[in-house]
């Protein structure tokens, strides 16, 4: 029973870091239908800039606030220099997403060639450690909860009730309708792209802290996205979280019975599952 309790602990952990990516990432597709592969090596470029800043003796607060900064901008670029002018042309999805793919061996490789192949600590963290009963924890493990908490019920709020949120969530329904009634969808694209990459830049920043950054952590983050994307259903904000928790917790609980090296292969098979069972995920093409 004390394995259990800390797998699932652990899995509610994870959870929650599977779930703030699946948002920033399930809000740019569901918005602009671009399937941005390059969010992984963009998560990544913020994990380097927290790094580079903290080791310039910059708070980690500040360094934090830097990686959110770099990985919006980057999204914004990538939208208005990559996508903004495949979509002006009239090309298909299907060359947006081998753009995206192309961008994503790009920046991985700047990353690699500018900070070099070896993993990237920031040195004399401190952080506190707590048990619960047989549960043990650390204060990074508090935030990966809470920075969903916060982020994720600040997105929900300003979808819902800013003018901006709902013009967003109205491009999402319709947008060919959206640019009807006098919604700028390029701006509104712009927004989406900042936020989403914004987004990432947390969980970044907590994974940097915690294991360390490398130049390919990038490809479990996009792919972690991208799956509790589709098992949530795409589109669905709700359906990213219920989804980057469920694949949290049968990640871990799996480990009761599955050999670690076999823990990454689970994310295949329940994408598998739910494609097969329920393509449209547990919530469906629901709105944002």
């Amino acid at each position: 029973m004390d394995l259990f309790l800390q797998l699932f602990f652990n899995g509610l952990t994870n959870g929650s870091y599977y779930a703030l990516l699946g948002v920033g990432f399930g809000l740019i597709f569901a918005t602009t239908k671009i399937v941005h592969f390059a969010y992984g090596p963009i998560f990544a470029c913020a994990a380097y800039a927290a790094w580079w800043a903290a080791s310039l003796g910059v708070p980690l607060p500040l360094a934090g606030v830097f990686a959110v900064a770099v990985a919006a901008v980057l999204g914004v670029a990538s939208f208005l220099v990559i996508y903004r002018p495949i979509q002006v042309r009239g090309a298909p999805g299907l060359v947006a997403l081998i753009a995206s793919l192309g961008l994503f061996i790009l920046l991985e490789n700047l990353l690699g060639i500018v900070f070099g192949a070896g993993n990237k600590v920031i040195e004399n963290v401190n952080y506190d450690v707590f048990f619960l009963g047989p549960v043990f924890f650390t204060s990074i493990h508090l935030w990966q909860i809470a920075s969903l908490a916060i982020l994720g019920g600040a997105l929900f709020l300003f979808l819902r009730y800013t003018r901006f949120g709902k013009a967003i969530v109205a491009m999402t329904d319709n947008r060919e309708m959206a640019e009807i009634i006098g919604i700028d969808t390029t701006r509104m694209a712009i927004a989406v792209f900042a936020i989403g990459s914004a987004l990432s830049a947390v969980p970044a920043v907590l994974i940097l802290l915690k294991d360390g950054a490398t130049t390919h952590m990038g490809f479990q983050a996009v792919f972690m996205a991208f799956v509790t994307v589709v098992v949530g259903g795409i589109g669905s904000i709700r359906g990213a979280v219920v989804g980057g928790f469920a694949l949290g917790l049968v990640q871990s609980l799996g480990l009761w019975k599955i050999p670690t090296e076999w823990q990454s292969s689970i994310a295949f098979v329940v994408l598998f599952l739910i494609l097969v069972a329920r393509p449209q995920g547990l919530f469906g093409a629901s709105r944002l």
